[in-house]
């Protein structure tokens, strides 16, 4: 039997007058690499924020690691983390400094050990002593990831983590986070308009359209069933 690591029932949420997300449910399995897929505007970047707390739910509820995220929040955050390229750490701060203040956040014991592991397997020792507001988005896409990886999370929520990338950059990333994942049994969800990257790395989609669910399932599976060859054929073919 499968043991979830989030399991989301009848979420809405509603801005103003607009519904965003439209009555979702779903689960996604420990052990596991999850995609979530859908256009601009199906609600992705709303339900990310929803599962990291920062958003509140009209309705509906989220649990993560088996605990309600309403009633355990400071709890649950101990065990997860997110990265996205939209959100910047401080610019004026080495970027030395932001993992260290980062670290002291999560109350890391022996985090300097941590962190210099996660650094020399992310190739950016040159990047320690540097302002972080003068790096490229490649390299501050590999501190974000850094600074999501410093507590061992056991859910990982990854918001188009290889956006604006080269493609030596992205392929280096996503066989680091495919080997993490391995290594350490964590859950990951990512969000991505990358269709090849979700295809490569995930054994699950969720796929989003207008705030509903469109898709839900392994992704072999889901190809096989509706005769496509590739994610991009079926993600075209479901309009």
């Amino acid at each position: 039997m499968n043991s979830f690591v989030v399991k989301v029932s009848n979420l809405v949420k509603t801005f103003e007058t607009k519904k965003i997300i439209k009555n979702i449910s779903f689960n996604v399995n420990e052990n596991s690499v999850t995609g979530v897929l859908g256009k601009n505007g199906a609600g992705k970047t709303t339900l990310l924020g929803m599962l990291m707390g920062l958003i509140s739910p009209s309705s509906g509820n989220i649990e993560i690691l088996g605990k309600n995220l309403f009633f355990k929040k400071n709890e649950i955050l101990k065990d997860i983390n997110f990265q996205s390229p939209y959100i910047d750490l401080p610019k004026k701060m080495t970027v030395e400094q932001n993992l260290f203040f980062y670290s002291r956040l999560y109350g890391i014991k022996k985090f300097k050990d941590i962190i210099y592991d996660l650094v020399k397997k992310l190739k950016m020792s040159d990047l320690m002593k540097k302002n972080y507001g003068s790096l490229s988005a490649g390299q501050k896409t590999k501190v974000n990831l850094c600074k999501a990886l410093i507590n061992n999370p056991k859910l990982l929520l990854l918001d188009e983590p290889t956006a604006s990338l080269d493609p030596e950059t992205s392929i280096f990333i996503r066989e680091f986070l495919l080997d993490y994942q391995k290594k350490n049994k964590s859950s990951i969800l990512i969000t991505s308009h990358n269709l090849e990257e979700i295809q490569s790395i995930c054994s699950k989609i969720i796929l989003l359209k207008l705030g509903r669910i469109a898709s839900n399932g392994n992704l072999n599976e889901l190809l096989k069933t509706n005769n496509y060859s590739s994610l991009k054929d079926f993600f075209l073919g479901q309009g």
